[in-house]
């Protein structure tokens, strides 16, 4: 099982994903994600553009999921972004 940290990119079935959930949380098989897509709908603040690997791609959200670990390849880090992604989950959760 891979080790991932808040704010590290994995690879999920192609599709880059971003680890949103706190370190200091038990282990656990799975970890709360969020997709980065080209072409998603953007709202301000809920959705920011992330930049990742050269690419800008959409922090989709409102597709937040928990994934298997041992299904994810870590592909990075955008915890200079971090704000923005937290930002985004206090939209989503809060409306603010």
């Amino acid at each position: 099982m891979e080790r991932l940290t808040r704010y590290d990119v994995a690879d999920y079935k192609g599709v880059a994903m971003v680890v949103v959930e706190s370190d200091l949380l038990p282990p656990d098989p799975a970890v709360v994600v969020i997709p980065l897509l080209r072409d998603y709908p953007a709202v301000q603040g809920l959705n920011p553009e992330i930049l990742h690997d050269g690419e800008r791609l959409v922090l989709a959200t409102r597709l937040i999921a928990a994934v298997r670990r041992a299904s994810l390849r870590r592909a990075g880090s955008v915890a200079d972004q971090g704000d923005r992604i937290n930002h985004a989950v206090d939209v989503l959760m809060a409306g603010v």
